[in-house]
């Protein structure tokens, strides 16, 4: 059962909170609007609710930017990348948040989060499917980066045929919104970073379908198996399940908005001290979620700075063989 707040209690946790994580980011309003009554009783730390510092920093990024002209959307997102994804019983963690003030509108789906990687014989900072330890905005690192996004142009590509349930043949494009980073997200264009359906076709083979429109030029078209992966992780992208995804890209489309991803490198640090100093989680210098603090021991981030020249190095000493032609489908295909 969601637990519920009055509005000086959600206002004065917000406001103690936001004081144990660090000062309110650069892009914050000096005077934000008060929470809303409603929106209070969403606030807190149990299921279906927002911490009150991703809440709060989340507003401060949305109504900086709408007092600048630089949204008019009436909704805002949110992402709590220290709160479990993928669950028991097959079901996802919620923690991507959309909420639509002029409409009392509060809802929480799943997103993934990005699978870093693991460089044999030099550096390992991948992460498991539940709980994400290891963050960073460096280039090719496939971790997710928290702070400060705009929403962008949408652009969908096709990615293949696949046997529906039906054995049907159905074939899968995929739409992707570009984020625009702030700060320490800056490069989220030069890396690729956006949100998108999370779902794939895997295994391909080049199957003879010259009816296609997306055939080349020799009439084939990829076939290969519908993966989907809502519980999983991704490149260092915001992935959402493939039922939810169209909401979201509806609330987005040619109407930019912000998301506010956390933690930030600040953040994890002020964790990793707490954790390292023994103290208690009462006494945290930050909010992180409990249960993957337990199944992570300490976050780390990864400075783009840092682990550039690393991941470089590992290119040149690892160079990829040369690109394979995807193989011709089977007939039963």
């Amino acid at each position: 059962m969601r637990s519920r707040f009055n509005l000086s209690m959600a206002m004065g946790f917000a406001v103690l909170t936001t004081m144990l994580s660090g000062a309110v980011p650069a892009f914050a309003v000096s005077k934000s609007s008060a929470l809303p009554a409603w929106l209070a009783d969403y606030v807190g730390e149990g299921k279906g609710q927002i911490a009150p510092v991703v809440l709060e920093r989340a507003r401060a990024l949305y109504l900086g930017k709408v007092a600048e002209g630089k949204v008019k959307n009436a909704c805002y997102f949110a992402m709590d990348a220290t709160r479990p994804n993928d669950l028991t019983g097959g079901t996802t963690g919620g923690r991507f948040y959309m909420i639509c003030e002029a409409e009392q509108s509060f809802r929480v789906i799943s997103a993934g989060h990005g699978g870093g990687r693991n460089l044999p014989g030099v550096v390992n900072f991948s992460n498991d499917r539940e709980c994400a330890k290891n963050f960073g905005n460096a280039l090719d690192s496939n971790l997710t980066a928290g702070g400060a996004y705009l929403t962008s142009e949408i652009k969908t590509s096709f990615k293949g045929y696949y046997h529906a349930p039906s054995n049907q043949e159905a074939l899968l494009t995929r739409s992707f919104v570009q984020f625009d980073g702030i700060g320490e997200t800056a490069n989220a264009r030069q890396r690729a970073i956006g949100g998108h359906a999370a779902a794939l076709v895997s295994g391909i083979c080049m199957q003879k379908k010259p009816e296609s429109p997306y055939a080349d030029r020799e009439g084939y078209v990829p076939f290969g198996k519908l993966v989907t992966y809502a519980g999983g992780r991704s490149d260092g992208c915001t992935s959402w399940s493939r039922e939810e995804t169209p909401q979201v890209l509806s609330m987005v489309k040619d109407n930019p908005t912000t998301l506010y991803i956390y933690p930030e490198a600040r953040d994890i640090a002020a964790v990793a001290r707490t954790v390292t100093s023994g103290k208690s989680r009462a006494n945290a210098e930050s909010y992180w979620n409990a249960t993957c603090l337990g199944e992570i021991g300490s976050p780390r981030f990864w400075p783009k700075e840092k682990l550039e020249p690393i991941i470089t190095k590992y290119k040149q000493d690892h160079p990829a063989p040369p690109p394979r032609p995807v193989p011709l489908c089977e007939a039963s295909n």
